[in-house]
């Protein structure tokens, strides 16, 4: 192909340092498909691990597969070329196994422009044995029922041994068994796995589900010692700059804190953390095998990991040798260290209060006091740091006016503790990025509806009104693309129609401002005579959920505990303080056990 025709060709060559041995004698042949560009999917630390996992079986193949900007994509069709993956050129049509990851729901055309480019039916019904095996995986398929009629297997949880798993059922099996055979083999064999064409839901009028046909409820899987589970000494080191172009290790999974609105804190439980001499081990051989200067050390709250000091003082020789920067995101109000901070030259800092006043933050359950927010940006000022990025959320449950005046009132109050502490003449920059709250499954929160256009408008226009600085500026996310996320995070399968058509009328690359097309989803809404509103509303709390088929290991009576207690503004301790019997105590892992 002539890559001079396109203006990014590192994102299809491939040739990366830090590649895996591909077995070209493989029996069967996988492909990882991400539903974004290159630079968005070579982030995503779960694809890397997947892929050297895959890799190191003797009868898999794996490569990897990106949705392609538009002067690529025009020049497949063109040339009358299929989508093929970046190793070794291959038609994804021509894969055995296919796997998506699904991390945010706005990616979900993207999965129909990737398979209409390849010459893949949309649907699960219409490919038989000779078409490749569709899997979808990733957070988004806690609630996959929007997009489950394109797929054939959706794997539910932590994928290391599930996907190794299914491939090599699939590797075992090839060629004696059908499609229909098959499937109803990995459902009945293989734990975390959801085989949607063996499921069908009743629904009346008001497309309220009545009853879910489901062989067996699909429980989550996870890894259980973390240790023990896989992790890549070395990272592909690509090309081209990545969204996060830095090694990544990974601390724990899960999060002790409980935050009402938090998806990955209910999804991702229990907590599990790699010994120190583990995480010193994995940092120690990524930097050496990537020449990376920059080391991130990840996990939903990093200032919650127990051995977090002792681990920065073992990384020490990297730091000071070979000038390699540590960055601890997800840091809590409640941890933040401002001498690391410090040490570690960041140019600025990010703190999320989620909430303007202490009794919303009580009801979300942030359990973060003024008291930790002040001593936190009086640390960082007295070090010299003058920005700082504060997130918050607006159209919470119980949220009044109140809540939104202080917001504003909170970042006139940092930027008058700045002007008390500052250590130099430098004016202090504070940028407040507000997100529209949408209620995801699997939390407290999942029967809350979704804030209205007419008050999100007024709260935002008031806080525009209100903050009028030189020093603060004002940042939103997209109205129109929240309404769409929160139709598809509690969603249905009518959706799979709506998707398909809203992608006919142009809709891809979702998550991309610039190419964005709520009009697309609007006709499609309209053509199949669905109100998008009906999946905003509240739910009740006896009403059958479309994900209810799913065993998350947190049982719903405690979300629904959880929801009550946030309309009294009460908080819940975190699982570090205490066992507060989510459902999860039962496996044996959580903080009770230890």
């Amino acid at each position: 192909m002539n890559f001079n025709e396109v203006q990014k060709p590192s994102r299809y060559v491939g040739g990366e340092f830090g590649l895996p041995d591909m077995n070209m004698r493989a029996s069967s042949t996988f492909c990882m498909c991400f539903p974004d560009t290159y630079e968005v999917g070579m982030s995503n630390l779960g694809i890397r691990i997947l892929y050297y996992i895959l890799n190191q079986q003797p009868q898999l193949r794996c490569e990897r597969c990106f949705a392609p900007w538009g002067d690529y994509a025009q020049y497949l069709k063109e040339n009358d070329l299929p989508l093929a993956s970046i190793e070794t050129k291959m038609p994804l049509k021509n894969f055995d196994m296919l796997g998506f990851s699904l991390s945010y729901e706005l990616a979900y055309s993207n999965v129909l422009y990737m398979l209409d480019l390849a010459g893949i039916p949309f649907r699960s019904k219409d490919r038989d044995e000779n078409w490749p095996l569709l899997i979808a995986g990733g957070p988004c398929v806690v609630n996959a029922e929007p997009v489950a009629d394109f797929f054939d297997i959706i794997n539910v949880g932590e994928g290391e041994e599930m996907l190794k798993n299914i491939a090599l059922a699939y590797d075992e099996n090839k060629g004696k068994m059908s499609k229909k055979e098959f499937l109803q083999y990995v459902n009945d064999n293989i734990e975390g796995v959801y085989v949607p064409v063996l499921t069908s839901f009743e629904q009346n009028e008001n497309g309220v589900v009545t009853k879910i046909n489901t062989p067996h409820k699909t429980k989550r899987v996870y890894v259980r010692n973390m240790d023990e589970s896989y992790f890549p000494n070395k990272a592909i080191v690509s090309n081209i700059e990545l969204v996060h172009d830095r090694a990544v290790a990974e601390l724990f999974r899960g999060c002790a804190n409980g935050c009402r609105f938090c998806q990955a804190g209910f999804i991702y439980r229990p907590v599990r953390e790699r010994s120190v001499e583990k995480m010193t081990d994995i940092c120690t051989n990524l930097i050496a095998n990537t020449g990376y200067d920059e080391l991130s050390l990840n996990s939903l709250s990093t200032g919650d990991y127990s051995g977090l000091k002792q681990l920065i003082q073992n990384l020490q020789p990297l730091v000071k040798e070979k000038k390699v920067r540590l960055a601890l995101p997800s840091l809590r109000l409640d941890t933040f260290d401002g001498e690391f901070a410090q040490n570690n030259r960041l140019s600025s800092l990010t703190f999320a209060p989620e909430a303007g006043t202490q009794r919303l933050r009580d009801v979300i359950n942030k359990n973060v006091t003024m008291d930790d927010i002040d001593s936190s940006v009086i640390s960082a000022f007295e070090r010299g740091f003058s920005t700082v990025k504060l997130y918050f959320m607006m159209g919470l449950p119980t949220e009044t006016m109140e809540d939104i005046d202080g917001i504003c009132e909170l970042a006139y109050h940092i930027k008058d503790l700045f002007y008390k502490h500052r250590k130099n003449k430098k004016d202090i920059k504070i940028n407040i990025s507000c997100a529209t709250f949408i209620p995801k499954p699997h939390t407290p929160f999942q029967w809350e509806s979704f804030d209205s256009y007419e008050n999100i408008s007024q709260k935002q226009a008031y806080m525009r009104q209100k903050l009028r600085n030189r020093n603060i500026s004002l940042s939103w996310h997209d109205y129109e693309s929240s309404t769409l996320e929160a139709v598809f995070a509690r969603g249905d399968r009518r959706l799979a129609n709506v998707i398909e058509q809203a992608y006919k009328n142009g809709a891809k690359f979702d998550g991309w401002t610039e190419h964005f097309k709520f009009d697309a989803y609007m006709q499609a809404f309209e053509q199949f005579g669905l109100d998008y509103k009906q999946y905003l509303r509240e739910r009740n709390e006896d009403e059958i959920l479309p994900w209810d088929y799913l065993d998350m290991g947190v049982d719903k009576n405690f979300l629904l505990r959880e929801r009550h207690k946030a309309y009294q503004a009460k908080c819940t301790l975190s699982c570090n303080k205490q066992c507060n019997a989510c459902g999860l105590q039962r496996e044996g892992l959580c903080n009770v056990n230890r």
